[in-house]
C-alpha cells in the first residue's frame, strides 16, 4: 500500500522538481509526465516521477530539449 507521502498534489510536484505548476500543467497535457487525474485533480506517484526522470537522457549545455 502507498503512504501518503509516495502521492504528490500538483504543488507537491513543482515543490520536489522545482519547476513552476504552469510547467507541469503544460508536460500532464502533453501526456510526458506520469499522473492520473482523479476527478479534476492531477496525482502522481512519487516512484513513477523518480523512474520517468531517471529515463530521460540528460540534455548537453546549450542545448533544448523539444
Amino acid at each position: 500500500m502507498s503512504k501518503k507521502e509516495d502521492i504528490f498534489t500538483i504543488e507537491e510536484l513543482s515543490e520536489y522538481l522545482k519547476i513552476p505548476k504552469s510547467t507541469i500543467y503544460k508536460l500532464c497535457q502533453e501526456g510526458k509526465i506520469p499522473g492520473q487525474k482523479v476527478g479534476r485533480h492531477w496525482r502522481f506517484h512519487k516512484n513513477a516521477v523518480d523512474e520517468w526522470l531517471s529515463t530521460k537522457p540528460p540534455v548537453e549545455p546549450g542545448h533544448q530539449r523539444n
